[in-house]
């Protein structure tokens, strides 16, 4: 039997290695600030974040990781480093669908970690403006849940802006039904946001029966409204029960157990290859007999697997369609490129909405 080591000599030894940790954290803060004198003096402007460069770094942290600590906790704890040493090169101001605790906000934090300017908004359309007018860097939008599918209202601006995408997130969703009744006999109504009403239709039928739900801008919203309203519930996230003083009358109510719903990072960057990115496309075609399939060969041809598609209407001319596209691989890599020249080809418009880092966690 090995012999134990005295708690005092193992509390020493924590002490000494959390003043390393400290040391070594300063240091890198140290490198951050030169880097950015680096870029000024050879004058470059605008936001320092690099999402490819903090991707290579995030997945070469799980590379190296050999435990106990486990990847994700790894990758939480350098992201939330690189965030705070990006704070001290120059702050990032990132709209996201408010109020303070969304899934939008928690989306935001596990992408650009807690040290930044997170700026609520009340609308999918004002998150878009926000970028576009130079009020935030950049902005953290809901694209598609796996259980609902896509989120029209994010598609569809990008019809009118000129807005990159430069990163996902993804997020587990856990809903959760909040509320200040001491039983769900007495819930009169429920506030949610339309996506999370229809993510928990089931256990909304099967336990709410005739209750009437009211969709609203956000969860947060929901919770907000229900902490004022007696008698009224809302289905949020754990976050929003804290900021609104909510309790929890039941938890993980989705209908799905691997609910998860992606975010896009949308901004004026445009990232560089990292050997594990997607494309993310808008195009039309003329409506032709044989369209669609003219548009889908040249992915076959170089053997680019194609990840979603998605048509919306045009807004344009009645009838008339565009499609949203993601595919594997970044428009710069050699198979890439020849495809998009072999599409555009093919169809009436094309646009590289953006290439960027898959998402890492």
């Amino acid at each position: 039997m090995a012999d134990i080591i005295p708690l005092s000599d193992l509390r020493a030894r924590i002490d000494g290695i959390d003043r390393q940790i400290l040391e070594l954290m300063n240091q890198r803060a140290e490198c951050a600030l030169e880097v950015a004198r680096t870029k000024l003096a050879a004058g470059e402007s605008g936001s320092f974040y690099r999402p490819d460069r903090e991707a290579l770094v995030l997945r070469r942290i799980k590379e190296l990781n050999a435990g106990p600590l486990g990847d994700e906790s790894a990758m939480f704890l350098f992201r939330e480093i690189m965030s705070a040493c990006l704070a001290l090169e120059r702050p990032l101001e990132v709209a996201f669908l408010g109020p303070s605790g969304t899934f939008s906000q928690q989306a935001l934090q596990k992408h650009f970690g807690h040290a930044v300017n997170a700026v609520p908004v009340s609308a999918i359309g004002d998150i878009f403006h926000a970028v576009d007018t130079g009020l935030c860097q950049f902005g953290v939008a809901p694209v598609e849940n796996s259980t609902e599918g896509v989120i029209a209202h994010t598609l569809d601006r990008f019809m009118d802006s000129e807005l990159n995408i430069c990163g996902e997130v993804e997020i587990r969703i856990r809903q959760h039904l909040l509320g200040n009744v001491d039983a769900l006999s007495r819930i009169q109504g429920v506030y949610s946001h339309q996506q999370s009403l229809a993510q928990c239709r089931g256990w909304l039928r099967q336990n709410l029966p005739g209750v009437n739900c009211v969709a609203v801008s956000s969860n947060a919203e929901a919770a907000r409204l229900a902490a004022q309203e007696p008698g009224m519930a809302a289905i949020a996230g754990a976050a929003a029960a804290e900021v609104y003083g909510l309790s929890v009358l039941a938890s993980h109510i989705e209908d799905e157990a691997n609910n998860t719903t992606r975010f896009i990072i949308i901004g004026r960057q445009q990232p560089q290859a990292t050997g594990a990115d997607k494309t993310s496309l808008l195009l039309s075609a003329d409506n032709q007999p044989g369209a669609l399939y003219r548009i889908l060969a040249p992915f076959n041809e170089y053997g680019i697997s194609m990840m979603h598609i998605e048509s919306r209407p045009s807004r344009q001319r009645l009838w008339e369609y565009v499609f949203f596209i993601d595919i594997e691989g970044h428009q710069d890599d050699a198979q890439v490129a020849r495809a998009l020249e072999d599409l555009r080809l093919q169809v009436r418009y094309l646009r590289v909405l953006g290439s960027y880092p898959r998402a890492v966690f």
